[in-house]
């Protein structure tokens, strides 16, 4: 079952899946917990210029997050997401081995390379980059 509307459809939900959980995450350092909170975790954990990475970091959540939903330019998005999972484990739960239980890094990989695969894929048929003409590299999926 390899048809182009499964396709579509499978990227769509990938899309809107990844995407809540990007928004959720974003929206936490922001709002929930709140820049300042954010920014001192970060620093807790060794993050480089903690007070600039959780403002690009809760920043490339919200946004991407959005952006990935919405299918709007999903190779940027989904790049950055992954650039910055990379950070995330890397930075925080390399040394925790896999299970997220131990602070590991099951989650940063699971959405890393489902934010890569989606940024190589593009966005699909059902997406704004689509209604644009492939403008951000969907051309395959229009």
């Amino acid at each position: 079952m390899k048809s182009s509307a499964f396709r579509d459809l499978a990227l769509l939900i990938a899309r809107v899946g990844i995407g809540v959980i990007f928004v959720a995450h974003g929206w936490q350092k922001f709002f929930t917990n709140g820049i300042e909170k954010t920014q001192a975790g970060f620093d807790a954990m060794g993050a480089p210029m903690p007070d600039v990475s959780a403002i690009v970091s809760a920043t490339i959540e919200l946004v991407g997050g959005f952006a990935l939903i919405a299918g709007i330019a999903t190779p940027i998005a989904g790049i950055l997401l992954f650039l910055n999972m990379v950070g995330a484990f890397f930075i925080v739960h390399v040394n925790n081995g896999i299970f997220v239980t131990d602070g590991g890094y099951e989650l940063v990989l699971a959405l890393g390379v489902g934010s890569l695969l989606i940024a190589a894929s593009g966005a699909g048929r059902l997406s704004i980059d689509a209604l644009l003409g492939g403008k951000f590299g969907s051309k395959s999926a229009v």
